[in-house]
């Protein structure tokens, strides 16, 4: 696939998101310093998500670590996905490479690696992955796919969300929850850009904070 695609969330659900980020970006920072985060699905619900429930996606990053749940029953091909691609260190050196204040962090894609910011944001990995939309409510802490317009466009690029964004339900392919680092997701989002974009570009894409928000390593514990 051309690396002419970018890997984001989709322009119909954007307006909505860039219209109330800024609305958050006050609360956002509030809950950076908060201690008290669980995650959404807890209990015996979680039976309903996971077989695995000690299983951990682990992402080192220059801010700390953050720690995941996957959700192989409501998105088994979405998760097999990105372990193999974690375990085969795919992941490692690349960086967040766009952050909202009230919405979410984006990573995955592997053109961060080569330190241009222009291609940011449209690189792939080696396959394209059918959408597994299910029922989990995109929330604070969630873990879910971006692609491009066309649904089934899903590659390597992941985003956590750092607020509630019911608007992507059934539109997002979610799969995992943060269990343990949302401080470390609220330190990154909140991280100012490194690209040299005009303050209006971060208004209307969000702010590329560059090595700052590199993974240093990513890969599965406890498999």
């Amino acid at each position: 696939m051309k690396h002419s695609l970018k890997f984001t969330i989709a322009s119909a659900v954007v307006a909505i998101v860039l219209s109330t980020a800024a609305s958050f970006t006050h609360a956002a920072t509030i809950t950076s310093t908060q201690s008290d985060y669980k995650p959404p699905i807890t209990g015996t619900k979680l039976d309903k998500y996971t077989s695995h429930p000690n299983r951990r996606l682990v992402i080192v990053t220059k801010q700390g670590t953050i720690k995941l749940q996957l959700f192989e029953k409501v998105a088994p091909n979405t998760v097999a996905n990105i372990i193999e691609l974690a375990n085969s260190h795919f992941y490692d050196g690349t960086y967040f490479h766009r952050v909202i204040p009230g919405f979410m962090i984006q990573g995955g894609d592997p053109n961060t690696k080569d330190n241009d910011y222009s291609n940011d944001g449209t690189g792939s990995g080696p396959r394209m992955l059918k959408a597994e939309f299910n029922n989990i409510h995109h929330e604070r802490g969630i873990l879910s796919m971006a692609r491009a317009q066309d649904p089934n466009s899903a590659s390597c690029q992941f985003f956590i969300c750092v607020a509630d964004a019911g608007y992507l339900d059934h539109q997002y392919t979610a799969f995992g929850q943060v269990v343990d680092g949302m401080d470390v997701v609220d330190k990154i989002v909140n991280l100012p850009d490194a690209s040299g974009k005009t303050p209006a570009q971060i208004q209307a894409q969000g702010a590329n904070p560059g090595r700052a928000a590199e993974v240093i390593k990513m890969y599965v514990e406890n498999e």
